[in-house]
């Protein structure tokens, strides 16, 4: 666990960063290397930051570094979303604008649009008094691995990065015109990075900035400050001296806050009276409290018992609303078998219609063939 917490870990990059610097300091003895002074950078980096971070025992500075790291647990998910869409932005212009073939910044070797060469400024001479401007260019300014940083994934990473910050001229060598494919990159990047999880980030910081009770961060940390200093920064017989540990610590508290508070936590049945009784009953004597322990007994028993009767009534509720469901259940199955009588007497007297019709149309046959053969 002591690993997990973040002031732990700064302290450990702090403190092996300086003394490795110090050593390979002593062991080059060379002010002027190079590796000397990026390790110097950071080095001083870390140690300037360590020094701030002693102010956190202090509530006008531990505040913001509470706030900084509660906030920063908060939207730990949400940067690495960020930080993988990144990552895929700049593996998709990696892929489209790197050079396509092998290249040198010593000397120019090919046509490829993305050679550095031909991403470098160039300068063309007038030849005339017409402003004709000749094909080839009179001066080309030499390149470096900055030309196109597109070259490399790292270099990707840190372009799309700059992006993101407003430095878009990693991206301005070329012509978008002739290169639909990086507009469409570019306003796909802007809109849903720039634009869009930039302000939502904003709002998620706000959100949790609110949420987050920064006193009660603040005295979380400054408990776990003393607590580190009484474990390892102590002697034995410091920890035993009673000015410094006593058995009994007072503090001032507000008297309305106390007795609301107390009075919730009898309501509650959360009072714990079987501990320091004498100093309990003074502080209600003070506070003009009146407590019982048999009263408050009693009261939680019909609390319990009310509470019970509650959930047997709100039983009886839900039956009644099932048997009333039942009983238009019932409604609606009278009614049906009502419809099944009145359907089935309704197919009865067109059984008989029907025997009607044909008997009807048999009594008009014989009268036909009677006509004809009186006919006859």
């Amino acid at each position: 666990m002591w690993f997990y917490n973040f002031w732990n870990i700064f302290d450990i990059i702090a403190y092996v960063l300086s003394t490795y610097t110090s050593i390979y300091w002593l062991q080059t003895n060379d002010k002027n290397n190079n590796c000397l002074i990026q390790l110097l950078s950071f080095s001083c980096l870390f140690l300037d930051i360590k020094f701030l971070l002693f102010f956190r025992a202090f509530e006008y500075f531990g505040v913001y570094f509470a706030i900084i790291i509660s906030v920063g647990k908060k939207i730990f998910s949400f940067i690495i979303v960020i930080f993988i869409i990144i990552i895929s932005f700049a593996h998709a212009f990696y892929i489209l604008l790197s050079p396509k073939s092998e290249f040198s910044l010593e000397h120019t070797n090919n046509d490829d649009p993305n050679n550095p060469w031909n991403l470098a400024p160039s300068y063309s001479q007038v030849i005339d008094n017409d402003g004709n401007i000749n094909s080839n260019p009179f001066m080309i300014q030499t390149p470096d691995k900055n030309t196109n940083m597109f070259i490399d994934i790292r270099t990707s990473l840190f372009a799309i990065y700059l992006f993101l910050a407003g430095d878009s001229s990693a991206l301005s060598n070329w012509s978008y015109a002739d290169n639909p494919s990086i507009a469409i990159l570019i306003v796909l990047f802007s809109l849903l990075v720039v634009v869009y999880l930039m302000n939502l980030l904003i709002g998620l910081l706000n959100n949790a900035i609110e949420e987050d009770n920064n006193r009660v961060s603040y005295l979380l940390q400054k408990a776990e400050i003393l607590a580190e200093i009484e474990l390892f920064y102590l002697l034995p017989h410091q920890r035993r001296w009673e000015t410094w540990f006593p058995e009994v610590m007072y503090y001032y508290a507000d008297v309305d806050k106390t007795q609301v508070e107390i009075k919730k936590l009898i309501k509650n049945g959360e009072w714990d009276n079987k501990e320091f009784t004498e100093m309990w009953q003074i502080l209600f004597k003070v506070l003009q409290i009146e407590y019982n322990p048999d009263d408050n007994k009693v009261i939680l028993e019909k609390v319990k018992s009310n509470d019970e009767k509650l959930d047997k009534l709100d039983k009886l509720e839900k039956l009644e609303e099932k048997l009333e469901k039942l009983d238009k259940l019932e409604e609606k199955s009278d009614k049906l078998e009502i419809l099944e009588k009145s359907q089935c007497e309704i197919l009865e007297k067109l059984g008989k219609l029907e025997t009607l019709e044909k008997s009807h149309c048999e009594i008009l046959d014989k009268l036909e063939k009677l006509l004809e053969r009186n006919a006859c």
